[in-house]
């Protein structure tokens, strides 16, 4: 790796856009990786650097290659639940198939940090699979409330999902139903939703 491939590097990390732009301007590999097998537009994604990520992108950046943990610049929207960053991303035609080491897509882990407007737009403005099941047996919509606290944003997150077609009624590996773990959680407010779409 030259100097300059180090430099795109450490400016995604750093969020410095300028020095982003000099160094692919100078002939840095828009898609260098790190030890990690980190890209610059990963780097960027990890600190929500949204100016830089788009740079990266209008420069061609990929945004579904993957690192060494199986996370992408896309997937990595799902856990930060940047709303910003999603749309930096979207030109660049990410992959909403692909998935992290839990095989999980990006709407798992926002559904299960209660990441209300990620959710939202990513539900609106893509045509990611709302019933992906993960390695788990999980679905969002299982994860939303299993994962979850019961509280207001979970419950926005199971509106959402049902909304968006989400199966209701879509068990996890076990047999058990999303309205059977709520019951067993005690989340009064998601098991009475749940039972609205039975």
């Amino acid at each position: 790796m030259n100097a300059l491939d180090h430099a795109l590097l450490a400016a995604a990390a750093h969020g410095d856009t300028d020095a982003v732009r000099t160094a692919l301007a100078g002939g840095a590999a828009v898609d260098v990786r790190d030890a990690h097998r980190r890209t610059p537009l990963l780097l960027a994604a990890l600190g929500d650097h949204v100016a830089a990520a788009e740079a990266l992108v209008a420069a061609g950046a990929d945004p579904d290659a993957l690192d060494d943990r199986s996370d992408s610049p896309w997937l990595v929207t799902g856990v930060t639940g940047s709303v910003a960053m999603l749309r930096a991303l979207l030109p660049a035609g990410p992959d909403v198939t692909v998935t992290n080491r839990f095989g999980g897509t990006c709407l798992i882990p926002a559904s299960e940090r209660g990441h209300v407007d990620y959710v939202r737009t990513v539900l609106r403005e893509t045509d990611v699979d709302v019933d992906h099941v993960n390695r788990l047996g999980w679905t969002a919509l299982l994860e939303a409330v299993i994962l979850g606290d019961g509280g207001r944003a979970h419950q926005e997150i199971v509106e959402l999902l049902i909304t968006a077609g989400a199966t209701p009624d879509l068990a996890d590996g076990e047999g058990v139903t999303p309205l059977a773990h709520a019951e067993r959680r005690g989340a009064t407010e998601i098991a009475a939703l749940l039972r609205a779409v039975r």
